[in-house]
């Protein structure tokens, strides 16, 4: 999640949260994993490991692409504590309390082991250079991007192209107004510490969703006839929407169940595989509810919502479209990585 809060944010930053403007940083660390290596960073198996928070939306960006593109064997995966303490990002979900491949408790550790006493934000999803324990890059606008298209040589057979050529300015143009109304939307709405800002965020917020689910009314996925870059990071926004965003961000127009068209897209999506098998909503509702102190003090976490509809039919085929294109989905999600069905959360 891309920090907003400076060094840590742990007590001080998250009870800021809803008390100070919003704004969110941009990545400091840049760098790219390119083919070519030209940042430094060759793209090679089995050297890098993603660190993610399985709470966080942009994180989640880079499990989905992680999971189509085929790239488990290549990257290595580690899932921090969806709820922080004051040194931000922690592992206390593995043995011993650290990452067993890095040998960290925290994941400022490869931050600092990058850059010395680095002053900013930790944020997720992170990708960290094995042999030297640095952090390579937090960039995750472009990271996802990098996967897909300069990751290509460590794609597994029948990968789907996430961000087909012809069709980049498309994506692009779309995807930002995504980023902009809905993916940043539903934090500038949650951490507004104005009415003014709050109804700005708000009205931009649902006039995007409106437009979007327009689109989307007589086409099975926004760009094109298959699933694109742009469905992913749309996707991590309204899969979190009714449980979290809904209430605890008061975004309370409507739900995503309560629009026909987004529904059944999203439950479209979440069925397909290497969309809802990397969703953990008891990490999403925690890190949300229990996290953000300065606007949930109680740190209560809600019970609902009632989550059975996310596996009922969607008919969304009818629209036609081919999920992966010339491509195969991925196979079965590894051991290590699953996470809990939606009917047990």
């Amino acid at each position: 999640m891309s920090d907003t809060s400076g060094k840590s944010a742990g007590s001080d930053g998250n009870t800021s949260y809803g008390h100070k403007p919003f704004k969110r940083s941009r990545s400091h660390f840049a760098d790219r994993i390119t083919a070519d290596g030209r940042d430094g960073w060759p793209v090679e198996p089995g050297r890098y490991r993603l660190v993610v928070s399985r709470a966080c939306p942009w994180a989640s960006r880079s499990l989905v692409s992680r999971r189509l593109l085929g790239l488990e064997d290549a990257l290595s995966l580690a899932v921090t504590d969806p709820i922080q303490d004051d040194r931000s990002w922690r592992f206390t979900l593995d043995p011993g309390d650290q990452d067993p491949v890095l040998g960290i408790r925290y994941l400022s550790e490869a931050y600092d082991a990058r850059e010395h006493d680095y002053p900013g934000g930790v944020s997720v999803p992170a990708i960290v250079d094995v042999p030297s324990g640095q952090l390579v890059t937090n960039d995750y606008q472009q990271l996802t991007l990098d996967l897909a298209t300069e990751w290509t040589a460590l794609h597994r057979p029948g990968a789907p192209d996430l961000y087909p050529e012809p069709l980049r300015e498309e994506i692009d143009e779309v995807m930002e107004g995504i980023y902009r109304d809905i993916n940043n939307g539903v934090y500038k709405a949650g951490f507004a510490s104005s009415q003014q800002e709050y109804d700005e965020a708000y009205e931009a917020l649902f006039a995007r969703l409106d437009q979007v689910s327009a689109r989307l009314a007589d086409r099975r996925y926004l760009v094109g006839d298959t699933i694109t870059e742009a469905d992913i990071r749309l996707f991590t926004t309204l899969v979190r929407f009714d449980a979290v965003y809904h209430g605890h961000f008061k975004c309370n127009r409507t739900k995503i169940t309560e629009d026909p068209v987004l529904w059944a897209y999203v439950r479209d999506l979440y069925q397909t595989p290497g969309f809802g098998d990397t969703v953990d909503f008891d990490h999403i509702k925690r890190h949300y509810y229990q996290v953000h102190t300065g606007i949930n003090p109680t740190g209560i976490v809600p019970l609902g919502p009632d989550l059975s509809g996310w596996t009922t039919p969607h008919h969304r085929e009818q629209l036609g479209g081919r999920p992966f294109g010339d491509g195969t989905p991925p196979g079965p999600v590894r051991d290590d990585e699953r996470v809990t069905p939606v009917d047990r959360v």
